[in-house]
């Protein structure tokens, strides 16, 4: 008896194709759907390093889990008091072995961009300096 409710429990849990998925976190389909020239996926500081520009920030992939990723934000421009959209972002790997972030918020209603943002440089993925 205890065998056949354990196998009905499991049912209940797994239904009747097996575990149920997760669905997809925000991080999964911002990695997933992230153009080229959003993403680094290098060597520095002689360690693998997965970059991705997101909504103007960027952020550190720590682990791939199916649909699950976990990731750390480790840059973003200043904050700004007004309404503001992401006008421009990249990561650009450099031959002198770092990688350049460029991040543009542009507030609403104004024209041009950007209304915080610039350029950083890292060395390591996870400390940046400001260069512009």
């Amino acid at each position: 008896m205890r065998a056949t409710a354990a196998v009905l429990a499991a049912l209940l849990v797994t239904g009747c194709d097996g575990p149920v998925a997760e669905p997809p976190n925000e991080a999964f389909v911002a990695v997933r759907d992230a153009a080229p020239e959003h993403v680094f996926r290098g060597t520095l500081a002689g360690r693998p390093v997965h970059l991705v520009a997101h909504d103007c920030e960027v952020f550190l992939v720590r682990a791939v889990r199916g649909t699950q990723v976990d990731w750390e934000r480790v840059l973003a421009p200043d904050p700004y008091p007004f309404f503001t959209s992401c006008a421009r972002q990249s990561l650009v790997a450099d031959a002198d072995g770092g990688v350049t972030a460029t991040l543009g918020r542009m507030a609403f209603g104004a024209g041009g961009c950007c209304a915080t943002g610039g350029s950083w440089r890292s060395r390591d993925g996870a400390t940046w300096t400001k260069t512009r």
